[in-house]
C-alpha cells in the first residue's frame, strides 16, 4: 500500500511542476467617459464635479504633478444649469473644495440649495463640444436617529455603539446609507454601507464591534436616500470589490444620468440625521 501511495505522490509532484505560464492579453484602446457627481444638500452651495475617467492601468500621478493630473481629468467650459420651481441656478467653472465631504468640485454657485422635499430639481449640462447631460432628483425628508446607545462589554473597558432609527413605512421602498466615524468627520469611515427596508418591519438597529475606549467620540450618520443613489452606491461597491479579484467580471456603474454625452455618475439630494456619542462609563 505504501508503494502505491508513494507513486501517487510522485506523480502529483511531477504534474504540478511548470503550471505557471505568462500570457499577454491585448486590451482594446480605452475610451474615456464623462463622469458627473452632484449632491444637493439644503443650506449648502450648489456644487458639481465634471471629470473624465481614466484607464484602469494608467499610472498614478506623481506627488509633484497633482496639478497636471487635475488639469487632464477636469472638464472645463461646460454650461451647467440646475432648475427648481421657476428658478434656474448657474454653476460657474470654479474649483471648490468641500473639506467636510473631502471632495473637489469644479462647478460652483454660492447660492444655498433650497429646502424642498416636494418639487423636483432638474439638471442640464452642455459641454464645449455640444454634448448634453440631463438628470432629475428630489430631496427626501430626514429620517431621524432615535438613539445611539453606548454599550460596554461585560467585565471589559471596551464599548460598542448601537444606532436605532424608525423606518417611515410610507408604503413605498425606503433606502438608507449608514456611516460611522471615529472622533472626526475628516477620518476614514469605520462603516459606510447602504441598505433598504425590505427585511425590516419597523426599527433598524446598526451595531459596531466592541472596539472603543472611554473618551472616544463615535459619530453616527443616517442618510435617507433615493433608489437611484442606492443603486449607484451598490454598483460602486461591487466595482471596488471586483478590483482585487482577477476572476470577477467587470461591474458597470448604475447611473441616473441621461443626455447624449454617454456620461456616468449621479445627481441626487442628500439629507441626514447625525448623533455624536462620547464613550464613557456611567
Amino acid at each position: 500500500m505504501n508503494k502505491y501511495v508513494l507513486l501517487a505522490l510522485t506523480s502529483l509532484a511531477l504534474t504540478s511542476c511548470n503550471l505557471e505560464k505568462e500570457i499577454e492579453i491585448e486590451l482594446p484602446d480605452y475610451q474615456s467617459q464623462l463622469v458627473l457627481e452632484c449632491y444637493l444638500e439644503p443650506g449648502q452651495p450648489f456644487r458639481l464635479a465634471l471629470t473624465k475617467s481614466a484607464a484602469y492601468f494608467d499610472p498614478f500621478p506623481a506627488p509633484d504633478n497633482i496639478a497636471g493630473f487635475l488639469q487632464e481629468i477636469l472638464v472645463p467650459g461646460a454650461k451647467v444649469q440646475i432648475r427648481h420651481r421657476n428658478r434656474s441656478y448657474t454653476l460657474n467653472n470654479i474649483l471648490y473644495f468641500d473639506a467636510a465631504g473631502r471632495r473637489l468640485y469644479n462647478y460652483f454657485s454660492p447660492t444655498p440649495v433650497p429646502l424642498d422635499t416636494v418639487e423636483p430639481f432638474s439638471l442640464e449640462v452642455v459641454t464645449e463640444d455640444g454634448k448634453t447631460i440631463t438628470a432629475s432628483t428630489r430631496i427626501l425628508p430626514i429620517v431621524p436617529i432615535d438613539s445611539a446607545i453606548i454599550q460596554f462589554k461585560e467585565r471589559d473597558t471596551l464599548a460598542r455603539v448601537l444606532t436605532y432609527f424608525t423606518d417611515p413605512s410610507s408604503g413605498t421602498p425606503n433606502y438608507f446609507r449608514r456611516v460611522l466615524h471615529l472622533n472626526s468627520l475628516d477620518s476614514i469611515p469605520l462603516q459606510d454601507f447602504t441598505v433598504d427596508d425590505r427585511f425590516v418591519e419597523k426599527t433598524f438597529v446598526f451595531g459596531s464591534g466592541y472596539d472603543y475606549k472611554p473618551g472616544d467620540t463615535l459619530i453616527s450618520t443616517i442618510y435617507h436616500i433615493d433608489e437611484p443613489y442606492f443603486r449607484f452606491q451598490e454598483s460602486l461597491q461591487r466595482a471596488v470589490f471586483g478590483n482585487g479579484n482577477p476572476f470577477a467580471q467587470a461591474s458597470p456603474l448604475i447611473s441616473n444620468l441621461g443626455g447624449n454625452a454617454g456620461a456616468i455618475g449621479i445627481f441626487t439630494g442628500l439629507r441626514f440625521s447625525r448623533v455624536y456619542s462620547i464613550v464613557k462609563k456611567q
